[in-house]
């Protein structure tokens, strides 16, 4: 199981994702599309990494153009590498 982040090692980490925040044991960012389909092809790249990575975000598309995407590690309760990679990994697919 991954070990859990340190709350310093999370603030260091989400300074490399400024769009990225803080919440609890999650971290989180929105992303406002352009239209309802690029909403759901970001959607499906993101489960495509999220799987090649084996570490699932939780996904919501909502309105018809936001999409959150959350990262936490549930087996470790908590902030891991994994979701700071992850997080890097969702940022690299450029929306």
């Amino acid at each position: 199981m991954p070990a859990l982040l340190t709350p310093e090692q999370i603030t260091e980490s989400l300074k490399a994702l400024p769009n990225w925040s803080r919440h609890g044991n999650e971290i989180q960012r929105e992303f406002k599309l352009k239209d309802f389909a690029t909403a759901l092809d970001f959607v499906n790249k993101v489960g495509e990494k999220a799987e090649a990575a084996d570490h699932h975000p939780d996904i919501l598309i909502h309105g018809w153009n936001k999409v959150r995407i959350t990262l936490s590690t549930h087996s470790a309760g908590g902030i891991t590498d994994s979701d700071i990679k992850l997080a890097h990994t969702v940022d690299s697919l450029g929306y």
